[in-house]
């Protein structure tokens, strides 16, 4: 029977009792269907409560795609705490510092990671480590700190009796998961994301597909990482239709085409960048891409010239939708089959409204003016996790409203229709991700040669956008190279943070407050490519 639903897991409780022999998940050849992976989150839920985990307790997802992050992301949800979804690619820098701020005690990592969850325990104390794809743990050396900490398999978690996860209240109010995002200071930011509001975004999502493909009826490949907003707006907006979701162990463009051409994948979410990489390959003939009927993308501008070739090749438009994780995703975008205009990203989605400001004075500007874009809807994120700072600089009150600043300049037509101008200048999309250029700097700074320096976004057609940094070296150090200063990057940085350039100067621009001008180096990056 059905029932009320309030909550995600409600929702997908009703999805179980629609499809229950239906396949849920596929993941390398096997397939589960959705009464199966129902039994492993009822498992796993009532183990984690039995060993003592409450209402709203943190718990990290740190983790590849796999079922295994599925199943916990759900179980979680079951007994109502919140999920910390951190990518796998995170060192244990990043990780000591998510583990602190969102004072998470219990984390679920791989065998390949482990090593990095050891040592972000140098800095915090882990109540229970588990770990998917290890042996025998017993043997582990632990340090003094950690003493009291259990760490064990995720097949030994699951041993034993079926226990029952107890019924557990909980509001369509309490915060599901907490998403981190780099945002423009470089310290990720917690954002809390209550289960109204995750499942406002994942129905409209849904529903601006479903005069083509009904619910159900969806095969859907992840193509984008299931801790980033996106990424489960695909994922379990999918799931929680009752679609079937294939899981890639890794994003390569030939598993990628194989698995679309082998189960005849109807929906297909990437950013601009892989999409055009997929065009590229060398044997995109020799596969069949027929059944595809929706593909979108996001994370960065869709160039006319891919949304072009994808059309040609598929025969149906490349869609491109905008967000942000601190809107819980989806802000604009194109309902199915609806005309749009070249360049759009898109109109406002029913569930959200939008405004266009002068950033400095905070007024609206004329209509078909660009503007930055503010954002607010009924059950909105209010503020950022432990950051009272960040929130009021990025939630403001207006016209007795509440409003979050995308940073983002957006232009809207008469039929309001949404055009991607500019952006905030602090970050960098790089390959999809967003990579905050002060966190780079602040890298750059900690070398003893450097006394300035400034990192910029360089237009590139095939990742998006290439990192830049200008250096000033200090006066009385000894002579520093590219090559040593991006091999230090490298050593404090994830992989897709590293700058590709390095341009040393002896002076950087600045105003007459002696604010650094990053727009206008990222000006005369741009006159360059445009002179080539």
């Amino acid at each position: 029977m059905k029932r009320d639903c309030v909550t995600i897991d409600d929702i997908f409780r009703n999805t179980v009792e629609q499809y229950p022999d239906k396949t849920a998940l596929i993941f390398q050849e096997e397939q589960i269907t959705f009464s199966d992976l129902n039994k492993q989150i009822d498992k796993l839920s009532g183990v984690l409560s039995a060993k003592g985990t409450v209402k709203q307790e943190k718990i990290i997802i740190y983790l590849p795609h796999m079922p295994e992050w599925v199943v916990i992301w759900l179980a979680l949800q079951r007994i109502a705490a919140v999920a910390v979804p951190v990518t796998h690619f995170y060192g244990y820098d990043e990780l000591a510092y998510i583990v602190k701020d969102s004072r998470a005690n219990t984390i679920f990592c791989s065998e390949k990671n482990f090593e990095q969850v050891m040592k972000a325990s140098t800095d915090s104390t882990f109540k229970r480590i588990v770990v998917i794809g290890k042996g025998d743990l017993s043997g582990i050396e632990k340090p003094s700190n950690m003493e009291s900490t259990e760490i064990l398999s995720m097949d030994d978690l699951m041993k034993g009796d079926f226990l029952p996860p107890p019924a557990v209240e909980i509001d369509a109010t309490d915060t599901a998961e907490m998403l981190y995002t780099g945002g423009t200071t470089g310290f990720p930011k917690g954002v809390p994301i209550k289960h109204v509001l995750f499942l406002d975004t994942i129905n409209g999502s849904r529903t601006m597909v479903e005069s083509l493909i009904s619910k159900g009826k969806a095969v859907a490949v992840q193509g984008a990482p299931l801790n980033h907003i996106f990424g489960q707006d695909l994922g379990f907006g999918s799931l929680l239709s009752g679609d079937t979701l294939i899981l890639l162990p890794k994003m390569d463009r030939g598993i990628f085409l194989d698995t679309v051409d082998k189960y005849k994948a109807t929906t297909l979410f990437g950013t601009p960048t892989f999409f055009k990489m997929v065009l590229d390959h060398e044997k995109i003939n020799d596969y069949d891409l027929k059944s595809v009927l929706y593909a979108v993308c996001g994370g960065e501008t869709l160039p006319f010239e891919t949304a072009k070739r994808w059309t040609e090749k598929v025969g149906r438009p490349l869609y491109s939708i905008y967000g942000s994780t601190e809107t819980c995703g989806l802000i604009a975008g194109a309902k199915v089959g609806e005309p749009f205009p070249q360049g759009t990203i898109g109109k406002v989605v029913p569930a959200k409204q939008a405004k266009l400001i002068d950033s400095d004075t905070l007024e609206p500007v004329s209509a078909d003016e660009p503007g930055e874009l503010l954002v607010s809807s009924e059950n909105m994120v209010t503020g950022y996790w432990n950051k009272p700072e960040e929130t009021a600089r990025y939630f403001i009150s207006l016209d007795n409203k509440l409003w979050y600043r995308t940073g983002d300049i957006v232009r809207i037509d008469k039929d309001g229709w949404l055009f991607f101008v500019d952006r905030s200048v602090d970050l960098i999309k790089h390959k999809g991700y967003r990579v905050a250029a002060t966190k780079v700097e602040s890298v750059l700074l900690k070398h003893p040669t450097v006394a300035e320096c400034c990192v910029v976004g360089v237009t590139d057609e095939n990742v998006g956008e290439k990192i830049k940094a200008f250096v000033v070296p200090s006066t009385d150090a000894k002579a520093v190279s590219v090559e040593e200063l991006i091999k230090w990057c490298s050593e404090g940085l994830a992989i897709y943070e590293v700058p590709h350039y390095i341009e040393f100067r002896e002076t950087l621009p600045k105003s007459a407050v002696g604010k650094l001008l990053r727009k206008k180096l990222r000006d005369e990056e741009r006159r360059k490519k445009e002179l080539k």
